[in-house]
């Protein structure tokens, strides 16, 4: 269900983590300075998904989510590798896809051996050591996930919407997992819609569309859009030198 709430002053949107908890604790603290630089009466953040995978510390990067390591108000997006996770504990035979996308990494911050997986074997003795290894708090903040929400002129989800649909008749499927069909759409959403899901080089801001995911697990840029300003401005755990200018909105 998508909720709809008023634009805050200040609208700070996180791209996908994968598993970067050392860059999740920098990148919080940019916005702690960003707020202390420029302060405002009200902010909120909005991290869009993919937390666990690909990187070595998905469960530090759950740790901290779980208990709101930002100066501001949060709320949490699914993404398509919370989905996987999840749905790995009530289906073993998820693993085939999940273990080939970065599930290994996740079982492995767990301290689930994984070296049968990785034969493709003994997928549900993984699921249960999973099961008894993920505290009862990562399994609420899991089950707690909404898939979009509107945030002022902004639409927020992971990967993207399907052109031509309404965005309250959006498809979990789609919000999760589209790329192309959403990519290549100059299509008017009705509302600028802000992703992950696909990494680029730098952030991109299009009129229909912002996307945040800078690839940061393997690149080391997690990127944050700064909203509700004149300008739509970035956050980066990058280097100065390698930081994108601000955009019009």
């Amino acid at each position: 269900m998508n909720e709809t709430i008023p634009m805050p002053e200040r609208l700070y949107v996180i791209g996908d983590i994968h598993g970067r908890s050392d860059l999740l604790d920098r990148l919080t603290a940019e916005i702690a300075r960003d707020l202390e630089a420029l302060p405002v009466a009200s902010a909120l953040t909005v991290t869009l998904g993919d937390y666990v995978d690909r990187g070595h510390d998905s469960r530090g990067v759950l740790d901290r989510l779980v208990r709101n390591p930002f100066p501001t108000e949060l709320v949490s997006l699914k993404g398509n590798h919370e989905w996987l996770m999840t749905a790995f504990l009530g289906d073993p035979g998820v693993a085939g896809d999940w273990r080939r996308l970065g599930g290994l990494e996740t079982l492995h911050s767990y301290g689930v051996p994984v070296a049968a997986l990785m034969m493709g074997r003994d997928y549900a003795q993984a699921a249960a050591g999973l099961r008894a290894a993920v505290p009862p708090s990562h399994l609420a903040f899991l089950g707690s996930l909404r898939t979009s929400m509107t945030v002022g002129r902004y639409f927020l989800c992971h990967a993207g919407v399907r052109p031509g649909v309404p965005l309250e008749r959006q498809a979990e499927q789609d919000l999760l997992w589209i790329r192309d069909e959403f990519l290549s759409s100059r299509a008017d959403f009705g509302k600028i819609v802000v992703h992950g899901h696909t990494p680029a080089e730098s952030p991109e801001v299009l009129p229909n569309r912002i996307n945040v995911d800078t690839g940061a697990f393997m690149t080391g840029r997690l990127t944050c859009a700064v909203l509700g300003e004149a300008r739509v401005r970035f956050l980066s755990t990058a280097p100065a030198s390698e930081r994108s200018q601000a955009f019009r909105p």
